[in-house]
This record gives C-alpha cells, sequence and structure tokens, in this order.
C-alpha cells in the first residue's frame, strides 16, 4: 500500500490534549513500552475520527498492524468519553445563554433492511439518533448518547432526561415540531395547514432562530466517521462523546 503526507484542520491543541490525557492513562495502568508515542496514537485516533480513515489506512501509514490500531482506537475514545460533559455539567452554562435550541439528528449506520429497530422512516435509511443542545449561536454544547433510528426524537430527548432538566433550569429551548407535546420550556411551532396569520409569523420567527441549531450538527459531521459508520452499534455512543471531548478541548 502507498503511503502519502496528509492534513486535518484540526488544531494543535486538540492534539495536545489528546496526547496529555493518553499520556496519563498509560502512566495510570503502568505502560512501559509500545510502538508508538503517546502523542502518535492521538495522532492515529484523530485521522480516524476526523478523516474517517480505515484501520488498514492507519495500519499502513503508522507502520502497525491492525489489531494494534484497533486497541489504540478504542483506547483513545474510552478515554475522552470519559471526560464528556453531561446534562448536569452542561446545564449551568447553558443558563448563562438567553436560550438553547435543541434538535435531533441520525448518524447512518451500515445495517441491512432486516435491522428494523435502527430504520428511521423519517430519513429512509439506517442510523442512530443522537439530540444536540446549541447555544444561541448555533455552538454545540451536548451531545445526547445515540439510540436506534427507529426512536422518535421526543421520545430520545425524555429517555435522556434533557426535557426534564431544561424544564427544571427554567431554560427557554427551541426545538422543531417532532418535540411537540413536551411541555415545559420547550418551544415548538405551530402545527395545522389553516394557521391563522399571527400563527404563521410565529413560526416563521421561530423557523429562523432555530436554523441556527443546524451548525451544531454541521459541527459534529464534521468528524467524517459520523457521516457513515461501519462499527458496532455498541461503541457508537463512546465515538459521539469522544468527538464532543474533543470540539470542547478545541474551543
Amino acid at each position: 500500500m502507498l503511503v502519502y503526507p496528509s492534513s486535518m484542520d484540526l488544531s494543535s491543541r486538540t492534539l495536545r490534549c489528546l496526547t496529555g490525557r493518553l499520556a496519563v492513562r498509560r502512566g495510570e495502568i503502568g505502560t512501559r513500552w509500545r510502538r508508538l508515542t503517546a502523542g502518535r496514537q492521538a495522532l492515529l485516533a484523530l485521522a480516524h475520527l476526523r478523516c474517517g480513515d480505515t484501520y488498514a489506512q492507519l495500519a499502513a501509514g503508522f507502520g502497525i498492524g491492525i489489531a494494534t490500531v484497533d486497541r489504540y482506537i478504542r483506547e483513545a475514545v474510552e478515554v475522552l468519553a470519559s471526560v464528556a460533559p453531561t446534562p448536569a455539567e452542561v446545564m449551568p452554562i447553558a443558563r448563562a445563554k438567553a436560550f438553547v435550541i435543541l434538535d435531533g439528528t441520525l448518524l447512518p449506520i451500515d445495517r441491512i433492511a432486516a435491522d428494523r429497530p435502527y430504520y428511521s422512516g423519517k430519513h429512509k435509511r439506517h442510523g442512530m439518533n443522537v439530540q444536540v443542545l446549541t447555544d444561541p449561536f448555533g455552538r454545540l454544547l451536548w451531545a445526547s448518547p445515540a439510540l436506534p433510528g427507529s426512536a422518535h426524537d421526543l421520545t430520545t430527548a425524555r429517555t435522556h432526561g434533557i426535557v426534564d432538566a431544561l424544564t427544571e433550569a427554567g431554560l427557554k429551548c427551541w426545538a422543531d415540531k417532532a418535540y411537540q407535546g413536551a411541555g415545559g420550556s420547550i418551544r415548538v411551532p405551530f402545527r395545522g395547514r389553516r394557521l391563522k396569520r399571527w400563527q404563521r409569523r410565529h413560526n416563521s420567527t421561530h423557523a429562523k432562530i432555530r436554523c441556527v441549531g443546524e451548525q451544531a450538527v454541521a459541527t459534529l459531521k464534521g468528524w467524517r466517521l459520523l457521516r457513515k459508520l461501519r462499527c458496532s452499534t455498541n461503541r457508537i455512543t463512546a465515538i459521539v462523546q469522544a468527538v464532543l471531548a474533543l470540539h470542547h478541548a478545541s474551543v
């Protein structure tokens, strides 16, 4: 396999953050020697998450075996996922904002037609449902654990307790029609075909505010691995949390 130099649109701060956490991890478990340094392992993990490079490509580029690549990436993801912010940690930050935006997105996965729990009727494809919370400027604050794509956005949000957390915090939240009936502090547009003029104006204003939240979804899917996941569905939550931790470390 041919090997060539490449680049990633990530800051050196992100690399240093992951390198430091991996170095601490190696000290905790008493690692004496490895084929790659903590810095090279961090670079390998970032190449997989950000660029979606396969294990075979990474093994050839870093001069190690595919099994070693898998082990290094799993370790990096676990380390990052352990420091990802929880809803309880995000709420104090969110309270300082005028409002937040709640939205859901589907992370595509490679599943067959028989895997019905992962099939989203809304998106007409298999995937995992992830909820995101953003500030008024579209910056990503929090991303939820992943649930099968067949789960409704409102059901997913309630399962993760984000609806109750927003209500208890008394924080205004803007969301789309999928969250109709959430209650509390979550504001949704009016539904129906024969709306009054003031209702249509309200929906228009609501859409202008809510569309900013799409920037957070774009931020999440800027990590190419999340555009088409080919791993076990049991690992997707850890990957999403790892990406969230890296995002917060880089801002």
